[in-house]
């Protein structure tokens, strides 16, 4: 599995965001191309340290989250249609180049990590190493990016 923290890897999916339009349609989903640039933006900012769940899991979410965790950094793509935790949903975006640009921004911060960061804990998933951290946010821009068809 790709890492963000791989300059290729970086520059490529800073390029596919680059390539979105306004006027892009989502291939699955219920989300337009601003509110996925606006959901992208959220796990990066949870790995930065600056948001943090409202949700809290219960016994049997946690559970089920740990059980899933794997899925989150492995090689296998995610399937269409995932449920979305309840602080990752957009309902409201703002314009379509702010979105973007903020997005690049969150990706740029992420990118630039000291690997040997002690990170956040997940809300849901708890701890990720800089590795697993990497990979899964990659994993998650891809399964948004293909949703839109770039």
């Amino acid at each position: 599995m790709q890492t963000l923290f791989d300059t290729k890897t970086h520059q490529e999916v800073l390029q596919r965001i680059k390539t979105l339009n306004p006027n892009h349609q989502p291939l699955w989903g219920k989300m337009d191309v601003n509110q996925m640039l606006n959901h992208c933006q959220r796990p990066l900012e949870v790995a930065n340290g600056r948001l943090t769940f409202t949700e809290k899991p219960g016994f049997v979410k946690k559970i089920l989250f740990k059980l899933y965790k794997t899925h989150m950094y492995n090689d296998k793509l995610w399937k269409p249609n995932i449920p979305t935790v309840k602080d990752f949903r957009v309902e409201e975006a703002k314009p379509f180049a702010e979105e973007q640009q903020k997005l690049i921004e969150a990706i740029n911060e992420f990118n630039k990590k000291d690997l040997n960061l002690h990170w956040p804990k997940h809300p849901f998933f708890g701890e990720f190493n800089t590795e697993q951290w990497g990979k899964m946010q990659y994993k998650h821009l891809d399964h948004h990016l293909r949703q839109f068809g770039v």
